[in-house]
């Protein structure tokens, strides 16, 4: 019998895995796909992660960014210098998950792959998890298993709210990118936007929906025209369309012997899309509670629930009051918001993890309330 069965090997349920096996204990790791498999997704990851492991990601960071560019339905530029301490990271996910999990092979947890799981049953004081591949036991369970997995509904825990997003990405081995350059497009995607990312061959160019709804067909087609006017070849390239978990307020975290983390626990920013580093900090905390409860802490998987919520959910529930201004009035929230040179700058240091909403949101809902007092214009 394991301490802990984790479903899916993406990163909540990696860094908990390594974090788990660390402290001593026994670890399966479960996952429909077969391993390294694709996963769609911008890349960009907050250097702010290193803080919670020891080794270092060198090896799967395929670029970096340093300044960010803003526009206006392709146009109004404004262009960002992130003057931090360390520029924001760019990554394939199929290269970072794994590696991600080969550090938690390295430290005693075992991954299996092409194991779908079909049920899970708690028998008196653990559960019996079935897989395409078998059946195993385990004292407790996380739930890793992302935004459509079956295991917070098995758990019967609350439903996500969901968003839709999508990926294109640009292969062009001749490219010329823009060093250490990424895009962020307002306005050409109704409720949302649309941001690129360099990678070392091409771009990621992703897009996400927030609020209300879009037609499939019509997000394909603005993220293949943003590329168009880019001037982005487009002989090569890959579309995927995906779910989005967003934030959606004081949600229980955790069941009986069991916890759910990243995706499946709901916790991408409703403002701006970030999911890697959240989907991480799950996973630590995630680690930290299950260790503390096989010690015999009975209050430990609650706490969970309070801990994301204080440490990230406090937070997200303040980037959804801005995304409900932004969203409903994207072009003033941009001139206000955006264009001020140290509008760019805040957001650029909550893109890398060096700021938090709540320093911000005060002064920023003040700033587009006021603009939309009568009398003070659409400008």
């Amino acid at each position: 019998m394991f301490d802990c069965i984790i479903i899916g090997a993406g990163p909540a349920g990696a860094t908990a895995g390594y974090h788990l096996a660390k402290k001593g204990r026994s670890i399966l790791i479960l996952d429909k796909a077969k391993l390294p498999r694709y996963k769609p997704c911008g890349g960009g990851v907050s250097p702010a992660i290193k803080q919670w492991f020891d080794f270092d990601f060198t090896p799967v960071i395929e670029n970096t960014v340093t300044q960010v560019e803003f526009t206006w339905k392709q146009g109004d530029t404004v262009t960002t210098k992130l003057n931090m301490l360390e520029p924001m990271w760019m990554v394939q996910r199929d290269r970072f998950d794994d590696f991600l999990g080969q550090q938690a092979i390295a430290v005693g947890a075992t991954i299996q792959d092409n194991s779908e799981v079909t049920q899970i049953k708690f028998i008196q004081d653990h559960w019996q998890v079935t897989t395409s591949q078998g059946t195993f036991s385990g004292k407790y369970l996380i739930a890793a298993d992302g935004v459509r997995g079956n295991t917070s509904r098995w758990l019967g825990l609350p439903a996500k709210n969901e968003a839709i997003g999508a990926a294109l990405e640009i292969t062009n081995a001749e490219a010329t990118i823009p060093p250490q350059k990424a895009f962020f497009d307002f306005g050409s995607l109704r409720n949302g936007y649309i941001w690129a990312f360099p990678k070392s061959n091409g771009y990621t160019i992703s897009g996400g929906c927030f609020k209300g709804s879009i037609k499939s067909e019509d997000l394909k087609k603005q993220l293949l025209n943003y590329a168009r006017q880019k001037g982005w070849n487009l002989q090569d390239y890959r579309y995927s369309e995906y779910a989005l978990a967003l934030w959606n307020g004081n949600q229980p975290l955790h069941a009986q012997n069991a916890l759910i983390t990243g995706e499946a626990a709901g916790i991408l920013d409703p403002l701006i899309g970030e999911g890697i580093r959240p989907a991480i900090l799950t996973g630590v905390k995630a680690a930290e509670a299950i260790d503390r409860a096989l010690a015999g802490d009975n209050r430990a998987l609650a706490n969970y629930s309070r801990i994301i919520r204080e440490e990230w959910g406090e937070d997200m529930a303040l980037a959804a009051k801005l995304a409900g201004l932004f969203y409903q009035f994207t072009q003033i929230a941009y001139n206000i918001a955006v264009k001020r040179p140290i509008a760019g700058q805040l957001m650029g240091r909550i893109l890398v993890g060096d700021l938090k909403y709540r320093d911000v949101t005060e002064q920023a809902m003040q700033q587009l309330k006021k603009r939309l007092l009568p009398g003070f214009g659409w400008g």
